[in-house]
């Protein structure tokens, strides 16, 4: 049985899901952003490691998870925004920031336009790079013009093309039970526009990245066929306060590579 347990608050009058560990005094506070196409429960490996090491608010980002969507959040800047608006809500003064995958260029944004709002950041396994530098299927998600074929996969079409790519890891049933619960309907095609931004938001973020105060630890699979190594590199290379740390796993790091994660990002919390 997991360790998180998930509820729901309204924040800016969406629905979120979220789940919080155990608050010990004196710890770090870390707020957890979902990666695409999973949850908050793409946690659920290192969430009893990295209890021991902060306070930790994992989220649904709106759109995503269990999370109630709004379309105009769907966009990296959109989301960066409302990244430091759940910040609010839960009262973190200045957390570090956990953000894979599509987290990667939200927190980033965030981080830019909040200085000194967050603690540090942790990003990677999401398309940052300029000229985008995409694998499949994310390169097809962003650049395809019908999106037909998306409208006719049922969610366990979806779960099922993302957790085949996961290797070296047993996904849990009640995880990926939570992973095909937030897939129904039209869910992942409502999703797509968030990705679809990328090649006019992306130039953009590139644009910010020199200016970026806050520390940011840039944790990147080597061998990840959806987003390439050289996505991190990129970042690392323009990112002022940054570090690369590569696993040598996939695209799913938190998973595949859990210990390592965990230990990656409890070394850095304790450095920042």
């Amino acid at each position: 049985m997991s360790d998180i347990k998930p509820r729901f608050r309204t924040i800016d009058g969406l629905s979120i899901r979220y789940a919080v560990s155990a608050n010990t005094p004196g710890r770090p506070d870390a707020l957890l952003l979902s990666p695409w196409p999973e949850s908050l429960y793409a946690y659920d490996a290192t969430w009893a490691t990295l209890a021991e090491h902060a306070n930790l608010t994992a989220v649904d980002l709106p759109g995503f998870g269990h999370s109630e969507l709004r379309e105009d959040l769907l966009s990296p800047q959109a989301m960066g925004e409302f990244v430091v608006r759940i910040a609010d809500a839960f009262g973190l003064r200045k957390p570090h920031v956990v953000g894979p995958d599509i987290g990667t260029s939200a927190a980033l944004f965030a981080a830019a336009k909040h200085p000194d709002r967050f603690r540090s950041t942790t990003i990677g396994s999401g398309g940052s790079s300029v000229p985008l530098n995409l694998g499949s299927p994310l390169h097809e998600w962003v650049h395809d013009e019908d999106l037909a074929p998306y409208r006719a996969l049922g969610p366990k079409d979806v779960v099922n093309v993302a957790m085949d790519a996961i290797t070296g890891y047993e996904l849990p049933d009640e995880v990926r039970q939570d992973y095909l619960a937030a897939y129904q309907g039209q869910r992942f095609v409502e999703q797509m526009p968030y990705v679809r931004a990328y090649p006019a938001e992306l130039p953009v973020l590139g644009g910010l990245l020199g200016d970026i105060r806050t520390p940011v630890q840039i944790i990147a699979g080597e061998h990840d066929p959806v987003v390439p190594l050289r996505n991190a590199e990129y970042l690392h290379e323009r990112l002022p306060h940054s570090r690369l740390d590569v696993v040598r796993v996939g695209h799913f790091v938190w998973e595949e590579g859990a210990a390592d994660y965990a230990r990656l990002l409890t070394d850095w919390w304790a450095a920042n």
